[in-house]
C-alpha cells in the first residue's frame, strides 16, 4: 500500500476490538474502532475510511441493519463478521450491501487477505486529463476510466464488488462471463455458496442499471454460460 488504508472496526466486544486493532496496526493499517452502530455513525461523520469491518451480532442496531442504512449514502467497502456460517445468513449480508463476509471464529491472517482483496478491487483514481471512455446502458453511462456509473449528472453509488463486476463485464462486452470466472476475478473461494453470492451481487447491480431488473436488457443471463453485458 502506497498510503496506509484506514479501517473502521465496529464490534461490541471490547476484547475483539482491541485484538483486531493491534493486529491490523501491525500489518500497516490505520485503525479506528467503534463499540456500536451509533458510535460508528459519529466516527463516519468526521472521518473518511477505506474499509469498514462490522460485526453482525450487536445489541441495538445490528450489523446488517447498519450496513443496509450506510449503503444509502456510502460506497465504502464493508466486510461483515458473523458468528453464523449458514449460507442464508451470508446471502442476507450481501443483500444488505456488504462486499464480503467472514464467519467467526476466523484466523487473523484470513481477515488480512480478505481486506487486501477488497481494497484491490477498488478502482484507482484516473488522471483528470485522460479522455473519457463510456459505455451507454440506456440512460445510464459507465465511465470506463474511472469505474463510475452515472445517470445524467448524478453518480450512482456502487460498492467495491459492484465496481469490480462492472470492470470485468465492461472489459468483455457482448461476451458471456461464467460464474466461476467471476468468482476467480473477485478473489473468492469456489463452491455453490459462492455461486449464489455472485447471483445476489448481479441482482443488486441490475437494480442500478436496469429499468426492469426482472427482465434485464443490459446485464443478461446466458443459459449455461453465465452473464453478459450488452451496452447500446
Amino acid at each position: 500500500m502506497d498510503e496506509a488504508a484506514h479501517v473502521l472496526i465496529v464490534d461490541d466486544d471490547e476484547r475483539i476490538r482491541t485484538l483486531l486493532k493491534k493486529f491490523l496496526a501491525r500489518q500497516g493499517f490505520l485503525v479506528s474502532a467503534a463499540r456500536d452502530a451509533a458510535h460508528a455513525r459519529r466516527l463516519l461523520d468526521g472521518l473518511a475510511f477505506d474499509l469498514l469491518v462490522i460485526d453482525v451480532m450487536m445489541p441495538g442496531e445490528d450489523g446488517l441493519t447498519l450496513t443496509k442504512s450506510l449503503r444509502e449514502t456510502l460506497n465504502t467497502p464493508i466486510l461483515l463478521l458473523t458468528a453464523r456460517a449458514e449460507a442464508e445468513d451470508r446471502i442476507n449480508g450481501l443483500e444488505a450491501g456488504a462486499d464480503d463476509y467472514l464467519p467467526k471464529p476466523f484466523e487473523p491472517r484470513e481477515l488480512i487477505l480478505r481486506i487486501n482483496a477488497i481494497l484491490r478491487r477498488v478502482p484507482k483514481p484516473q488522471p483528470k486529463s485522460e479522455a473519457p471512455r463510456n459505455l451507454h446502458l440506456g440512460p445510464i453511462r459507465y465511465d470506463l476510466n474511472r469505474g463510475e456509473l452515472w445517470q445524467d449528472q448524478e453518480q450512482i453509488r456502487l460498492t467495491s464488488t459492484e465496481q469490480a463486476l462492472m470492470r470485468i463485464f465492461s472489459a468483455k462486452p457482448h461476451e458471456p462471463v461464467s460464474r466461476q470466472a467471476l468468482i476467480g476475478e473477485l478473489g473468492r473461494d469456489s463452491g455453490q455458496a459462492q455461486e449464489r453470492a455472485i447471483d445476489v451481487q448481479i441482482t443488486r447491480l441490475r437494480r442500478k442499471i436496469e429499468e426492469d431488473p426482472k427482465s434485464p436488457r443490459y446485464l443478461q443471463t446466458v443459459r449455461g454460460a453465465g452473464y453478459m453485458l450488452v451496452p447500446d
